[in-house]
């Protein structure tokens, strides 16, 4: 099947067509929105043997790794289906008037609630197919705050995406939502177009430094800037505590390999520096992993920067190989899983090439002599995703430690690996640039759904004029700020 670009003219039209349908999405009712998003997630499960075969003929993903996505994918609609009734994401607030008000002036009646940006620009992922793709996480969360979403579909799955399209399309229709709440457009140019029209009024990303940070760029110079969330790149580093050495050498051997290896090493939160105690277990341990046979990645763009990233810390003066699989000669686009080891002076030697992602089935292993040095490592680190402590929950250094990673991560783990973001209410995924483009937001879980909202005062307006949400009879039973107390329903 050949698939082209989206044409400039079907662009422009595709946008138009969103613009009338936020117009519309917004004004819909809270349960007609949770009905759509039930509806979507309904569909895909419906088709799910129509799509995974789809997904792993175009990205060589395992059958058991796709299923799993496709439920996650359903899971989060569902999710936040079930979060709208509630409202507290609206954020209501009520201020009476008060003549008296202490501040010298009277207050005016003031009411306040989050509101749906507009039409929301999605640029998809490659590494997951299902979560961060069509009816992903961003596609979700936007449709949930009332926008409408033109999606650019990524090229390493183009047939995937337009079938996702057409299950997630006719599941809105058969919902009632507005024609054109829901559209996918191809090719780079036409996604670059999209970002540039002034009826796109946000944008999320998942994928490189380079790629998102030229998009960043490009939303932040139009003549009307608007938002951009872009998830970049991350190494994720993991710091093992010297009593932690002693007490599981092979156990933490063992899972970072398989944090590591997971998924080809195509996960944006995959280790990929472990700080290890200079003469511990731990890196015999590592030498002594079997780790898994050569599997193809899942483009070749992504296999070959992969290559380039590990040709690039090899050929650091004083990083070695610990254990590598052997290479596939069967199939050239396969490379093999490779875990790299080097000193506390090395690192300090070469920091910008040996802390940069390779993303794939690589990873580096860093050996300190003293723990202080984990400490000064914490200090030079770039904005991450996660950063993952291995200690006893008495280590002396881990009260120094801990303050300094959620400084420049998102996320921060103790005892547990990094890879497999969970979607729950109370998630993290995102962190200081070059992790993300907004520090203050997350892509996965409940709180994702604020970057597409945003606030609206509405002052002295009749009763009859205001929303739902800021009604003084509460029609919509939710919990509000009113005079600054905190009302339940």
């Amino acid at each position: 099947m050949t698939l082209h670009d989206t044409s400039d003219d079907r662009v422009d039209q595709i946008i138009d067509r969103a613009g009338r349908a936020s117009e519309q999405w917004k004004r819909a009712t809270i349960a007609d929105r949770a009905r759509a998003l039930d509806a979507v997630a309904d569909a895909l499960d419906q088709h799910a043997d129509e799509l995974i075969p789809l997904a792993q003929r175009e990205t060589h993903l395992a059958e058991a790794r796709l299923r799993g996505e496709l439920r996650r994918t359903s899971f989060q609609l569902r999710m936040f289906a079930e979060m709208l009734p509630e409202g507290l994401w609206l954020d209501a607030r009520i201020d009476h008037a008060d003549a008296e008000w202490p501040m010298g002036a009277p207050r005016p009646d003031l009411r306040r609630q989050l509101e749906p940006v507009g039409t929301t620009l999605v640029f998809a992922a490659s590494n997951f197919p299902f979560a961060f793709s069509v009816a992903g996480g961003d596609t979700a969360s936007a449709l949930a705050a009332g926008n409408a979403v033109v999606l650019k579909a990524h090229p390493g799955h183009p047939e995937l995406s337009d079938a996702t399209t057409d299950v997630v399309v006719a599941a809105l229709a058969a919902a009632g939502a507005p024609e054109g709440l829901f559209q996918t457009i191809h090719g780079t140019e036409a996604g670059v177009r999209a970002l540039r029209a002034p009826g796109v009024k946000a944008a999320a990303f998942t994928g490189s430094v380079r790629g998102g940070r030229a998009l960043f760029d490009i939303a932040a110079s139009r003549p009307e800037p608007i938002p951009f969330y872009g998830e970049l790149g991350s190494t994720n580093p993991a710091f093992v505590t010297k009593r932690a050495a002693e007490r599981d050498a092979a156990g933490i051997a063992r899972d970072f390999v398989a944090s590591v290896t997971g998924s080809a090493g195509q996960l944006c939160t995959k280790p990929g520096v472990l700080f290890a105690p200079a003469g511990s277990a731990i890196v015999a341990e590592l030498e002594a992993q079997q780790l898994p046979a050569a599997t193809p990645l899942l483009n070749g763009g992504i296999e070959s920067g992969f290559r380039d990233a590990v040709a690039s810390t090899r050929a650091v003066d004083g990083v070695r190989t610990l254990a590598a699989a052997p290479d596939d000669a069967s199939d050239a686009q396969a490379p093999s899983a490779v875990l790299f080891a080097a000193s506390s002076e090395t690192l300090r030697a070469d920091m910008d090439t040996l802390m940069s992602e390779m993303f794939g089935p690589a990873a580096l292993v860093v050996t300190y002599d003293d723990e202080s040095e984990l400490l000064e490592f914490a200090d030079l680190l770039e904005g991450q995703l996660t950063a993952t402590i291995i200690g006893e929950d008495d280590d002396e250094i881990a009260v120094d430690l801990l303050p300094k990673l959620s400084e420049r991560a998102g996320r921060v783990l103790w005892n547990q690996w990094p890879t497999g973001v969970s979607v729950t209410w109370a998630q993290q995924h995102g962190g200081p640039y070059p992790a993300t483009t907004a520090v203050g937001t997350t892509s996965v879980g409940m709180a994702a759904i604020t970057r597409f909202l945003r606030p609206v005062a509405y002052q002295n307006v009749p009763e009859g004029l205001l929303p739902d949400a800021l009604k003084e009879g509460n029609p919509l039973g939710i919990v509000r700020r009113v005079d600054g107390i905190l009302i339940l329903p």
